[in-house]
C-alpha cells in the first residue's frame, strides 16, 4: 500500500493528477455553462496549432477539449503502471530523465485507443444540439454535386452522411465526387473552405518531413 501512495504521490503520476484535476474543473465549468465546450476551437486550421496537431494524430469531428481529455484519461492508468515500475526499481538519477520518458510513453500508448474512442463518439457530436460547426474541421467531405455560378456547391462527411455542409471555395471549383478537407469554417456564409484530400494530405506529409508535425496518419 505504501508503494502505491508513494506512487500517486510522486512523479511522474502527480503530474497526470494535476491533468485530471484540471479536466474535471474544466468539464464541471462546462457542465455549469461557465465556459464552452468549443472554447479551445477556432474557426480555421490555419493558426491553431492545438487543432492542427489533435487532429494530424487522427482526432477529428470532435471538440479538442474532449480530445484532450480523451487522451489524457486513457493516458492516466497507463502513466500508473508506468510509474510503479519506476518506483520499485532503484533509479538513482536515472529517475527524473525515465519520468518524463514514461510521461511521453503513456501518451504515445494512449493515442490509438483514445482516437479509436473519440471516432466512436463523433457521430454524437455531430448531431449534438450544442455542436459547433468548429468541430467538423479536419473531417473528409464527399462533394455532392459541382460548384454552382457563385462557387457554392454540397458536401456530405465520409464518416457520416447524414451531415451536409456547404462549401464555398476560391478559384477552382469543386467537382462532383470530390474528396475534400474542411479548413476553415466561415461565419457569416455559414460555409467552410476545403482543399482536395490529396493537397492537404500532401502539405502534412511535407510538414511532417520538416519535424513540424508528429508521424502519424490523419
Amino acid at each position: 500500500m505504501e508503494l502505491f501512495i508513494q506512487t500517486a504521490l510522486g512523479f511522474p503520476f502527480a503530474f497526470f493528477l494535476i491533468l485530471l484535476a484540471l479536466v474535471a474543473i474544466y468539464w464541471l465549468l462546462a457542465g455549469l455553462r461557465v465556459i464552452r465546450v468549443s472554447c479551445f476551437d477556432h474557426d480555421s486550421l490555419r493558426d491553431d496549432h492545438l487543432a492542427s496537431t489533435l487532429i494530424s494524430l487522427g482526432f477529428a469531428g470532435v471538440p479538442a477539449s474532449f480530445a484532450l481529455s480523451a487522451l489524457i484519461v486513457t493516458a492516466t492508468p497507463i502513466a500508473f503502471a508506468l510509474s510503479l515500475v519506476l518506483q520499485w526499481l532503484p533509479l538513482g538519477l536515472l529517475r527524473l530523465p525515465l519520468g518524463f520518458l514514461a510521461i511521453w510513453a503513456a501518451f504515445a500508448l494512449a493515442s490509438s485507443p483514445s482516437v479509436a474512442a473519440c471516432h466512436g463518439l463523433a457521430r454524437r457530436f455531430h448531431h449534438s444540439r450544442r455542436a459547433s460547426p468548429r468541430w467538423l474541421l479536419g473531417e473528409t467531405v464527399v462533394v455532392r454535386q459541382a460548384s454552382d455560378s457563385e462557387g457554392r456547391c454540397q458536401a456530405t462527411l465520409e464518416s457520416d452522411s447524414d451531415v451536409v455542409v456547404t462549401l464555398h471555395g476560391k478559384g477552382n471549383g469543386c467537382i462532383a465526387g470530390e474528396r475534400r478537407v474542411l479548413v476553415k469554417h466561415v461565419a457569416r456564409e455559414d460555409a467552410y473552405r476545403a482543399v482536395p484530400a490529396e493537397e492537404y494530405l500532401d502539405a502534412h506529409a511535407r510538414l511532417r518531413k520538416l519535424h513540424l508535425l508528429p508521424r502519424h496518419d490523419i
